[in-house]
């Protein structure tokens, strides 16, 4: 009876494996794709930060109908303000396109005194500026290095003094033009610092006059250099697939 029962166990194993080799063999399948965030500058942001500001001689001639030159040197400054703007970095697109607009405290002060007459010029760019400029840079992937351009706006003070003729003085706000660059590092989604460097391309001369004598006032452009920390509103990476 055992053998009987063997061999029927035996016969219905190799029936089964016969089966089974008659199957057709399995297609591959293919793995999923995984998701992974990839970093986007797409976004407005607002921002703070802190530098400080530079300029040449400033050249003042008093009085100039009498043709005596002098010249004199501003002292730099701190500078601080705002920042507010916005990117947009295409899909897949190592481009940054951005507008942006900066406003800041500015106070480059000098004076000069023309030993022959007595009298004085004095010069101030301040107490404040500001910039609208456009931006144009290139990611690898959280850093971003940029160049930028566009107006600028500060205010200008010449005072002027005579002996025996008095103090007059002029106080414009004038509109020029600016470009620089700086990198960006994004710390988090939101969050990123930079350092940037700015010119103002200021080339601006106030005439003075006291008792029908001129005194022209003529101020260089301003060099800026400044670190920020901006904040991105609604930062989010776009979901992109890696296989």
């Amino acid at each position: 009876m055992k053998k009987i029962l063997l061999a029927t166990v035996a016969v219905f194993g190799m029936a089964g494996i016969a089966s089974a080799a008659d199957l057709p063999a399995r297609m591959p399948v293919k793995a999923p794709p995984v998701i992974a965030p990839m970093f986007s500058w797409t976004g407005c942001y607002i921002g703070g930060f802190v530098g400080g500001a530079f300029t040449g001689d400033d050249p003042a001639t008093y009085p100039a109908a009498r043709g005596y030159g002098y010249s004199s040197e501003l002292d730099s400054s701190f500078i601080g303000g705002g920042t507010l703007g916005c990117n947009w970095q295409p899909m897949g697109s190592p481009f940054v396109l951005g507008l942006e607009g900066e406003v800041g405290y500015m106070d480059l002060e000098g004076s000069l005194v023309a030993p022959a007459s007595g009298g004085s010029v004095s010069t101030k760019v301040g107490d404040w500026y500001g910039m609208v400029t456009g931006r144009l840079g290139y990611s690898f992937d959280r850093a971003l290095v940029y160049v930028k351009g566009g107006v600028a706006f500060v205010d200008l003070e010449s005072t002027g003094a005579a002996p025996g003729l008095g103090v007059t003085s002029v106080d414009d706000t004038v509109a020029t033009w600016t470009v620089g660059g700086g990198i960006e590092w994004a710390l988090a989604p939101a969050w990123s610092i930079k350092a940037e460097y700015m010119y103002i391309g200021l080339d601006e001369t106030q005439t003075l006059t006291l008792g029908g004598i001129a005194a022209d006032n003529a101020v260089d452009g301003i060099h800026t250099a400044k670190i920020g920390l901006n904040y991105r509103f609604g930062a989010g990476a776009p979901l992109v697939a890696r296989y």
